[in-house]
């Protein structure tokens, strides 16, 4: 008997969260596809996300999203990055990933400010729910894969591994950004689209800690005081941020929400004569300039794809047809609380959407 030789509809390469989250959308729209992972387990840097209790989105409205990933509005690259997005969260916004969760048979929590978590707050009874998904709808998974290269052909992709080649149709990259590279997480997706024409944004270190050797701070490493706030002022004393949340004290110097979310609004707002203050139960501290930690222990990499080279309304490129970008690939990110996962859902399911129309 003659076998016929296609190519698969979709490779997906990549099997973290906006990977395993296409191939479940591929899996419902009955798309054939195929899930690369170069790791030998897929998810793991989502098991890691929120200490290993993983607030999978924040349950809030698209535009709150939208204002919230923005804020605050003198910074420019946050605005372009909110508008990019506004088609998918307003495509598959937070209530929709919810459901999404709650249909298979996820129990889920939801916090006073509309964080969400897995009700067991375990991480990885997100990752089981997405295995089972996948394993019940006979979506092949290759994992301990990494993808070596991707040829674009006239009739679709060549995506070889070590081992083999593999024909597609059309190929999403959600290999994620730079940091936790043990997990993963090492440039793949960006080399390959740099090498197939695309533009980088330099990574930046997004969501991590500011580094200071202040004793009041590094003698009480280990403290995390979770009713704290920190505020960014200009070289001039003029406010500029301000976040309430969790404030840990480490051996480096500081970390927790308030902390990231502050390092990320002076990376995107291009900060370098600062101060920021940090206020502890009663006690008040003031730092200028602190060093942010290696993007390699980032929660987030700002940079990556360069999101005017992606259509918004379908998250393929505009300069290779057929081929699509979701998540952290590109150079989104957003705030501590659920943003991050949010976006690599949001724009994954837009890009599958997209695959099935055409």
């Amino acid at each position: 008997m003659a076998i016929k030789h296609t190519p698969v509809k979709l490779a997906i390469v990549g099997g973290g969260a906006a990977g395993m989250f296409a191939a479940c959308m591929a899996a419902e729209k009955r798309i054939p596809a195929l899930l690369i992972e170069r790791k030998a387990r897929l998810g793991s840097k989502v098991l890691m996300t929120a200490n290993g209790r993983c607030n999978f989105t924040k349950d809030i409205s698209p535009e709150q999203f939208l204002s919230d990933i923005q804020y605050p509005c003198s910074s420019s690259s946050a605005e372009a990055l909110s508008r990019f997005l506004a088609p998918s969260i307003r495509s598959f916004p937070p209530r929709k990933i919810i459901s999404f969760f709650r249909s298979l048979n996820v129990p889920v929590r939801r916090m006073a400010d509309g964080r969400m978590f897995p009700a067991d707050g375990r991480a990885a009874t997100i990752v089981h729910a997405f295995g089972d998904l996948l394993r019940n709808s006979e979506t092949p998974i290759i994992t301990n894969c990494p993808v070596t290269g991707i040829q674009a052909q006239k009739n679709g992709f060549i995506v070889a591994t070590k081992n083999f080649t593999v024909w597609a149709e059309n190929v999403l990259l959600a290999t994620g950004g730079v940091s936790y590279p043990k997990l993963g997480s090492v440039g793949d997706g960006q080399k390959f689209a740099r090498l197939l024409g695309h533009k980088l944004v330099p990574y930046r270190a997004g969501l991590i800690g500011l580094e200071t050797l202040e004793p009041k701070v590094t003698r009480r490493a280990g403290h995390r005081f979770e009713d704290a706030r920190a505020r960014v002022f200009s070289s001039d004393d003029k406010l500029l941020y301000e976040y309430r949340g969790e404030v840990d004290f480490e051996a480096f110097g500081l970390s927790g929400a308030a902390i990231y979310n502050s390092q990320r609004f002076i990376e995107h707002a291009g900060l370098k004569d600062y101060t920021i203050e940090v206020w502890v139960e009663k006690e008040r501290l003031r730092f200028s300039n602190l060093k942010s930690r290696p993007v390699k222990e980032a929660i987030v990499t700002i940079g990556g794809v360069a999101l005017e080279e992606i259509d918004q309304q379908t998250m393929q490129s505009k300069k290779v047809s057929g081929l699509y970008f979701a998540g952290e690939v590109m150079d989104i990110d957003g705030p501590t609380g659920g943003y991050n996962l949010t976006m690599a859902f949001a724009t994954a399911a837009k890009a599958v959407a997209s695959i099935h129309r055409s």
